[in-house]
């Protein structure tokens, strides 16, 4: 009996690569543990797709009537990338990059390269201390399926900021660092430490940049050998270019995941949020002043608290060749670079297969409502869906077909309204002998 409880505890303590050891912490950013696999090979791909785009709308780019422009193009688009994880004893290394350049025929105003980087190490330093390294980066112009939850990357990218509601075609260039130091304590205790920084940035200087902070705590006790119940607490600085003032967000929340079984788990927290926001925002004067002043609008600092409910829940379901999640929360964001700090509500549903013979496909559906805290008081919402197939014609050789369909809508904002689709069809090229992997 004693022997038996003895090799539980070990099993509780060591979180080895290779085996299961139990639910991921969603408030930790982990991806679900069945995704964690030893080792899928590092494989670079090649891709030739011809471009269907509709939606096309620059900052500077208005019609006749001075309405935002709403432009269609077609051309071609060549995309590069290698994607893989690799575990040894005591570390693992995942990598997902892809970049592309993309030629209109005649929008050439629209002409563009788009990277995109997930890069994570994690090191076991000890028994009983482990470290991980995060990086996100990438330039867009079009942010149609940079990053989705592949089975490369040691953690879930909706975990760390991405600029993914970009409502204008315009560069834009992010990063988001992250590294954290997890203790396990005992067999059942166990704690993390994290920091990050975000920094974006928007070529149009009318729209604004982002850099931010943020720092993470929080504690975890394995109440089951399948369930873990916690507490965490989050501070996060935001600031933005272009105009004077930042919000300062303090969350605390109660955490808990569980393993249903081997493959299908369930992890999330739920809390509150205080945010501070202070925004320099222009008032109209009094027309007795603006007649002795001069000026119809002064500036002025605009303080305000708001106190947001901080939930975030994922439902996954991991396969031998792929992964299925429902997720769902509300939470603040800085923003999309025509409004500031917002709290929003966010879903999504996704399905990512990777067949052992020819087929691979994925798809996915997302939908976020958002509420402006900041420069800007109002509503603005997305919805977006996709679908991509790829089918091995030859050994390296894929067919491939993408459709994506994204919905801009605001009840305050009449001109924020309008759909946006995204269609590629053409071939691929990558080494082995199982389908093109799709993202």
């Amino acid at each position: 009996m004693r022997l038996a409880k003895g090799l539980a505890a070990i099993a509780l303590a060591v979180p080895a690569f290779g085996q299961y050891a139990g639910p991921a912490i969603l408030s930790r950013g982990e991806s679900p543990s069945a995704m964690a696999s030893p080792q899928i090979s590092f494989r670079p791909y090649l891709e030739i797709t011809g471009v269907y785009d509709t939606g096309l709308s620059g900052v500077s780019v208005v019609n006749a009537a001075g309405d935002l422009a709403n432009q269609t193009g077609e051309g071609v688009e060549a995309t590069v990338g290698i994607s893989g994880i690799h575990s040894w004893r005591h570390t693992r290394i995942g990598l997902d990059y892809r970049g592309s350049y993309r030629h209109y025929n005649q929008k050439t105003y629209y002409d563009g390269t788009d990277q995109s980087l997930m890069f994570s190490i994690t090191h076991q330093i000890s028994r009983h201390v482990a470290v991980n390294f995060a990086e996100t980066a990438g330039i867009f112009s079009r942010n149609f399926g940079l990053l989705g939850l592949p089975q490369t990357a040691g953690y879930d990218p909706n975990s760390t900021y991405v600029p993914t509601t970009d409502f204008y075609d315009n560069r834009t260039f992010f990063v988001s660092t992250q590294a954290s130091l997890t203790i396990q304590k005992t067999a059942r205790l166990s704690f993390n430490f994290s920091g990050s920084g975000y920094l974006v940035r928007r070529r149009s200087s009318a729209l604004y940049g982002m850099t931010g902070a943020q720092a993470r705590g929080d504690m975890q006790y394995r109440i089951t050998r399948r369930s873990t119940l916690g507490v965490m607490y989050d501070f996060a600085h935001y600031d933005y270019t272009g105009i004077l003032g930042g919000s300062d967000i303090h969350s605390g929340a109660v955490t808990y995941a569980t393993s249903l079984t081997r493959w299908w788990e369930i992890s999330g927290y739920a809390g509150f949020s205080r945010v501070e926001n202070r925004f320099e925002q222009l008032v109209t004067l009094a027309p007795q002043l603006q007649a002795l002043l001069g000026y119809q609008f002064v500036p002025t600092v605009a303080y305000n608290v708001a106190f947001i409910p901080n939930v975030n829940i994922r439902i996954s379901r991991t396969f031998h060749n792929g992964v299925a999640y429902v997720s769902a929360g509300r939470q603040v964001i800085p923003g999309n670079g025509l409004f500031l700090t917002s709290s929003s509500t966010d879903g999504a549903v996704g399905y990512n297969f990777t067949g052992l013979r020819r087929w691979s496909f994925g798809a996915n559906v997302a939908y976020s409502r958002s509420q402006s805290l900041g420069n800007l008081v109002g509503q603005y919402n997305n919805v977006s869906g996709g679908f991509t197939a790829t089918r091995q014609i030859a050994r390296t050789l894929h067919a491939l077909v993408s459709v994506t369909t994204r919905r801009y809508s605001s009840p305050d904002f009449s001109k924020y309204n309008r759909p946006v689709y995204d269609v590629r069809i053409g071939f691929g090229w990558t080494p082995g002998d199982v389908p093109l992997r799709v993202w």
